[in-house]
């Protein structure tokens, strides 16, 4: 055993670590805690991440276990990890060969959240691990069956399974058990699983009975298993098993976010055309496991190499109908920007944001829904990735004039919208306290004179006072979106008026800085 802890990987000695702490086990020289105190002095346990922790200091920790069981627990976890590797290294080895079947195992294994949701407590007794024949150079085994299963509440505060459902890849039924509960049930939870108590009378499937009959599918572990949120079928199974596919893994948000994983609702919904189930209709352990199954297939007819976008409907869709096309170079005209992106769309030119250098601008390209939108930042070339406020926005590059100009492509949504209107009304706030200041039109009267004509000052200030109180009666409403056709004519009067706003705000910059000068000299 100490053998195989000197030659391990970095993130094995630190998933053996993190395993130690959480079921709280201790060596010869305390728990991982402790170890550090007595190890390091300087730094103790506060530096308790693994991960940042060099490998001797690892491999010392675990060298400190010698009782029989933790040893066991040890090499099972070994043994997890060797059969990930096992795996992965196939996928990456013969990248060539690669089934597209595989190739969504591959998706999921390297998904960001792999490590952490299927890692099991495998090592215990109940558990069952998938293991490869060792007459199979890889596991080149296309054969996919889907599961689902339902768990009730148990008096313990723990989940027992009490239906389990798989289908093949024409969805026909090759297990569908119900189980009887190990322990006794606190709440069969009628209203997600469909199980009533009534349901389990006479019922003798064990839980090992399940694990014998699904383990007879696998094929020596080269069999593909399919699932939504996979794990926590696998979890209630206590099947430890390599070669899956996660269907909350491999399909993806519209945003690209690969952390928040999409409902199985959603994807039915968005991929598939159909709705899962009536609204407050209980859980269908069947109809759950086939809809995995025709998410896969529908994956493998797109031949996609990542998740297909699906929009979030729980996400207003105001102002996805636009892209924000910003940090464009002065010298490019709003014309060329229709090399950027593909699409049939319209220019919209941004007013200059305050302090924004003038050698640059922004534009708005204004599609006919938020699917055309949604299709052009898709089309763009390039990986999207979050700009400082979290949206998913992707750097272009095309030519024009002869040199290569780049640019950024941001998606828009509900908060570009409140934040725009909420700016307009700040910009509209802050230039009419400073106009209507009588203390500055005294003090700056002759100066605003000298820059614009007095009568055209009031005008635009009595026209800024109308289209405040315009703006304000929109937002006493609480349902902004009724509005949005209002808002967009405003918006239109306040372009025309920008013109005259930018001079007015220079003139106003000018007459405070001459202010201070004046006060200054009069302190002095």
């Amino acid at each position: 055993m100490e053998d195989k802890i000197a030659t391990a990987e970095k993130k094995v000695l630190v998933e053996m670590v993190r395993l130690t702490q959480k079921r709280g086990m201790t060596g010869s020289e305390g728990d991982w805690k402790e170890f550090l105190n007595s190890r390091d002095p300087k730094f103790g346990a506060s530096m308790s991440d693994p991960s940042k922790r060099p490998n001797d200091l690892l491999i010392a920790f675990l060298k400190t276990f010698d009782k029989e069981e933790d040893l066991m627990f040890l090499d099972k976890v070994f043994q997890c990890n060797e059969k990930r590797n096992f795996v992965k290294q196939v996928s990456q080895i013969t990248p060539e060969n690669e089934s597209p079947e595989q190739k969504l195992v591959r998706l999921t294994l390297e998904h960001p959240q792999y490590p952490l949701e299927y890692s099991f407590p495998s090592y215990d007794k109940e558990w069952v691990v998938t293991k490869f024949s060792q007459k199979s150079k890889g596991p080149n085994s296309n054969l996919i069956y889907a599961i689902d299963c339902e768990m009730v509440l148990c008096e313990d505060g723990t989940e027992n399974l009490v239906r389990v459902c798989m289908v093949d890849r024409d969805l026909q039924v090759k297990i569908d058990e119900l189980v009887k509960p190990r322990k006794a049930i606190k709440d069969y939870r009628t209203d997600i699983t469909g199980i009533s108590p009534g349901d389990l009378d006479g019922v003798s499937c064990s839980l090992a009975d399940v694990q014998k009959s699904i383990t007879k599918f696998l094929s020596h572990g080269r069999t593909i298993l399919v699932g939504h949120s996979l794990n926590n079928d696998l979890q209630a199974l206590k099947l430890d098993h390599s070669r899956v596919i996660d269907t909350s893994f491999i399909f993806k948000y519209s945003n690209g976010s690969i952390y928040r994983r999409p409902s199985l609702s959603k994807l039915c919904k968005s991929v598939l055309g159909y709705d899962l189930r009536k609204e407050g209709a209980p859980h269908n352990c069947l109809d759950d496991a086939q809809a995995a199954m025709k998410l896969v297939l529908a994956k493998l007819e797109s031949k996609a190499d990542d998740g297909i976008a699906i929009v979030d409907e729980d996400t207003p869709q105001v102002g996805m109908e636009k892209l924000l096309l910003h940090r464009i170079p002065i010298n490019v005209p709003s014309e060329a920007l229709a090399k950027a992106i593909h699409g049939d769309f319209t220019i919209e030119l941004k007013p200059p944001k305050k302090g924004q250098g003038g050698d640059i601008y922004s534009a708005l390209a204004i599609f006919q829904n938020p699917k055309e939108a949604l299709q052009a930042f898709e089309e763009v070339e390039g990986n999207a990735y979050e700009d400082s406020s979290g949206r998913p926005q992707k750097l272009i590059r095309f030519q024009h004039s002869g040199s290569i100009v780049s640019i950024y492509v941001r998606k828009m949504g509900q908060k570009d919208f409140m934040d725009n209107f909420s700016s307009k009304k700040r910009d509209l706030e802050v230039i009419e306290n400073i106009v209507m200041s009588k203390k500055q039109k005294t003090a700056n009267k002759m100066e605003i004179e000298t820059i614009s004509n007095s009568s055209r000052c009031c005008n635009h200030v009595e026209e800024v006072e109308r289209l405040k109180q315009e703006l304000k009666q929109k937002e006493d409403s609480n349902h902004c979106c009724d509005h949005l056709n209002e808002v967009e004519s405003l918006k239109e009067e306040l372009r025309r008026k920008d013109y005259e706003l930018s001079i007015l705000r220079k003139a106003i910059t000018i007459v405070k800085k001459d202010s201070k000068k004046r006060k200054g000299k009069k302190r002095h």
